[in-house]
């Protein structure tokens, strides 16, 4: 158990400190091809503010988002039951030892509780799979960028076009809010709920990645295009990048629904993973 902790704090330390190669190079090519001198300004400072949190171990952003996990677990794993009490106590660890901001407020009296945790919070998503190992994603989230997030509950005529336009006008309605440029998760199908949570778990794929169907892939591609033809720019202040990628996962839905979920992450595109092995080995990686 307490190998497991000292694991998962290091993975959330790694998550706050250390945004992804993927996400750094995606932010060098748009600084290098941007013409416009204030985005090449923001995308400067965004890029030294990447290069201090790692120099020196510290969170990137002072805002280090909601403790958000992702598990895959496999059902033969023995440490099923010791999961969520080890993810519980990783965050209260980590809230003093990386430091993190406290983020967690009670909804009706707004008392934080000062160490990222309380009612529903860490937010943990479930997945049960086959064997014995498991798979963490920790993913902190930001709240600036999260409140940028939305559901469309689209009719079944307004198909992919109205995905499209619904995307597209949220991102321009958002403007610099969510901190550009920003990475676009869209969930569509399924239900209301499961719309965002497909959403938010498309982010965790890397810059460049794309869905594996050609056809959404091919979406994926052409709403990047129209998103960053908004000029919006870094930081909301103009120029050819709003957004490094667009992400969509897809579910099976009602035929009387066309439910689409929006998760926006901001810059700080952060994540870092953990696979649990069943000798109670750890692996840390992003």
């Amino acid at each position: 158990m307490s190998l497991l902790v000292e694991a998962l704090v290091e993975a959330i330390r790694l998550a706050v400190t250390r945004i992804p190669d993927d996400t750094v190079e995606a932010l060098k090519r748009a600084y290098e091809e941007e013409n416009s001198r204030i985005a090449r300004f923001n995308l400067e400072n965004i890029l030294r503010a990447i290069e201090i949190g790692r120099e020196r171990s510290i969170p990137v952003c002072q805002d280090t988002g909601t403790m958000t996990f992702f598990i895959r677990a496999g059902i033969e794993s023995p440490f099923l039951k010791e999961l969520e009490g080890a993810i519980i106590e990783a965050v209260r660890k980590a809230t003093l030892e990386v430091p993190l901001r406290p983020n967690a407020v009670d909804v009706l009296g707004g008392r934080n509780s000062g160490d990222n945790t309380g009612k529903g919070v860490p937010i943990i998503h479930w997945e049960l799979d086959k064997g014995d190992e498991v798979e963490i994603a920790v993913f902190p989230k930001g709240g600036g960028s999260e409140n940028c997030s939305a559901l469309a509950m689209l009719t079944p005529g307004e198909g992919w076009e109205g995905v499209r336009r619904f995307v597209v006008e949220r991102v321009r309605a958002c403007g610099g809010k969510p901190c550009p440029p920003v990475i676009i998760g869209i969930g569509v199908g399924g239900g209301a709920d499961y719309s965002l949570k497909l959403a938010k778990r498309a982010l965790l794929r890397k810059i460049g990645e794309r869905n594996p169907d050609k056809e959404i892939a091919k979406i994926e591609e052409e709403l990047l295009e129209e998103i960053n033809a908004l000029g919006i720019g870094p930081m909301g202040m103009g120029g050819k990048t709003t957004a490094l990628d667009v992400k969509i996962e897809v579910a099976h839905r009602h035929p009387a629904s066309f439910p689409v979920g929006l998760v926006v992450q901001c810059w700080a595109n952060r994540r870092a993973f953990l696979r649990l092995k069943p000798n109670g080995r750890v692996e840390v990686w992003q």
